[in-house]
């Protein structure tokens, strides 16, 4: 079975069993409601078992958690440094224009059919996600995923075809 890193466990929150989770999941709200299942990994990347989300709340940057039957501080310690996945079955289907992170991640950047890299990461600072793209001999580049920037995303190919706005690319 295939797994998607949806958040690493970072450290515990209180006494009860909550603990802070560092999400890199696209569907954050979703991917750690109550009721939902993931899968937990350790810092070996080795699965140990199913858990079930049983409380949520955002806090800052981090997703606050609790697993059910972790009902303690001392149940949950060992967990920090571990990764929480969901499975592929339980991907949603997605509208059009909407990725999932691992399906960009990797994909080719062009500009006017010109290479400009590959998409390494993807961050979320606000409105809407940043891509990161890597480049050959240059910085990474930094693109919002806006429609005037992102023009086409062909998954089946693995291209992005892009339109670098001016001041986009301090290197120019």
């Amino acid at each position: 079975m295939k797994y998607f890193n949806v958040g690493k466990i970072v450290n515990t929150q209180g006494l009860q069993g909550e603990m802070r989770v560092l999400s890199v999941s696209d569907f954050s709200e979703e991917r750690f409601k109550k009721g939902s299942i993931l899968a937990l990994f350790d810092d070996k990347d080795s699965y140990l078992q199913d858990v079930e989300i049983v409380k949520h709340r955002k806090q800052k940057n981090f997703d606050i958690i609790k697993l059910k039957n972790f009902n303690h501080i001392n149940n949950i310690e060992k967990f920090k440094g571990f990764t929480l996945k969901v499975s592929e079955e339980k991907l949603a289907e997605l509208d059009e224009d909407e990725f999932y992170y691992h399906e960009i991640i990797g994909l080719d950047v062009y500009e006017n059919n010109q290479l400009i890299g590959q998409v390494t990461e993807i961050l979320q600072p606000g409105a809407n996600d940043v891509w990161v793209v890597k480049r050959q001999g240059k910085r990474d580049l930094l693109l919002p995923f806006i429609p005037p920037v992102v023009l086409n995303v062909d998954l089946e190919n693995r291209r992005i075809e892009v339109d670098i706005m001016e001041g986009l690319d301090d290197e120019d």
